[in-house]
């Protein structure tokens, strides 16, 4: 006589028996209240559609486009715009490939000998590493990190991350390039730039808490071979950037096309409302340093020192590295150090743009 074997007894995740309503649900069931549409499965919004409806879009309202493009106002916009482009994005792209090979080639441990040990001298020597090391603030921010990490001093770190993005060869030579009638614009930002960054080094020495910051515990391309994370951080630079960079030439573009003449003209007028008002630009807009200067230059109804606090601000401290700095070490950090740079580079703006411009 055969002798049939009971079928085994179904358990929860956690090894005990299941409940009876459980033991009759069928495998794969849906629970309950997740009703399915039919058709519904697998439909989503994908980018190649959003394309197509974009380019149905434009064809079928070609002609209201057209016409609102051949509007003065528009034509002065799309010619701001695009000239601030067409001048930043070889700088932007230059910048990204540089930083990228530094933060991926270059061991972090080489910063750590290279510093001197006392870390008040350390600090300006971080500071002036910034003019030998092209990298744009997104890049510093994990490279200072990095540093961190490895032993550096925190303030010959956090000295290295102010100047890096503001005063490297790149940003430099976009200066430059930008302000090719006012070439004293390039000593100013250099100076400014500096002197801010040895100073905050100098007050976090003096100041700075240690349970003020946080490190960050790991590596920022860890398990990565050094091509991926090298091509892994330019694209990520250059999406990340780019989309910064073309916010910022379409704000200026609308500034130069939009906005009232008599407006500029009365916050240009007014030294310490155009100080003001061009530094806090220079924090909402987080344009990256290899291309602020041209749009810097665009915003000629200012005067130079006004555009020098936009190009000494914007590197150091904007929304984008507010987020980064709150990442990397810490929000408790991060609400102490961005007030400070700002009022920082503002005051050290002014300064030199008295005494240089």
């Amino acid at each position: 006589m055969a002798i049939t074997k009971p079928a085994p007894e179904r358990t929860d995740d956690d090894g005990q028996p299941a409940k009876p309503s459980e033991r009759a649900k069928p495998q794969g069931a849906a629970k309950p209240g997740a009703s399915v549409k039919p058709g519904e499965e697998g439909r989503h919004l994908n980018s190649p559609l959003l394309l197509t409806i974009l380019m149905l879009a434009l064809v079928l309202f070609q002609g209201p486009i057209r016409g609102a493009l051949a509007a003065p106002v528009m034509q002065s916009w799309t010619t701001v715009f695009v000239a601030v482009m067409v001048q930043a994005l070889p700088f932007l792209v230059l910048g990204v490939l540089l930083s990228a090979a530094i933060a991926v080639f270059v061991p972090p441990s080489f910063f750590a000998r290279a510093l001197p040990s006392r870390p008040a001298l350390a600090v300006p020597v971080a500071g002036a590493a910034g003019a030998v090391l092209p990298g744009c603030e997104c890049a510093s921010v994990p490279v200072a990190g990095a540093l961190v990490r490895r032993g550096v001093t925190p303030a010959a770190a956090l000295t290295f991350l102010l100047s890096a993005p503001a005063i490297n060869p790149i940003v430099l030579t976009a200066t430059a390039v930008a302000f090719p009638g006012n070439p004293e614009m390039v000593l100013a930002r250099l100076v400014a730039s500096l002197l801010v960054a040895c100073a905050m080094g100098w007050l976090w020495l003096r100041l700075g808490r240690t349970d003020w910051l946080k490190p960050p515990s790991r590596p920022s391309h860890d398990g990565q071979s050094r091509g991926e994370a090298f091509w892994g951080s330019v694209r990520h630079d250059v999406m990340h950037a780019g989309g910064f960079l073309v916010v910022g030439a379409m704000a200026a573009a609308t500034l130069k096309a939009v906005a009232p003449e008599s407006w500029l003209r009365a916050a240009a007028d007014n030294p310490v409302l155009a100080v003001l008002a061009l530094a806090v630009l220079a924090v909402v807009l987080s344009i990256c340093s290899e291309a602020d200067a041209f749009v810097a230059a665009s915003l000629s109804q200012f005067s130079l020192t006004a555009r020098l606090a936009f190009l000494v601000v914007g590197p150091m401290i904007d929304l984008k590295l507010f987020a980064m700095q709150a990442g990397t070490f810490g929000r408790s950090f991060a609400l102490r150090f961005a007030p400070a740079t700002f009022a920082l580079a503002v005051v050290v703006s002014v300064l030199t743009g008295w005494v240089m411009l």
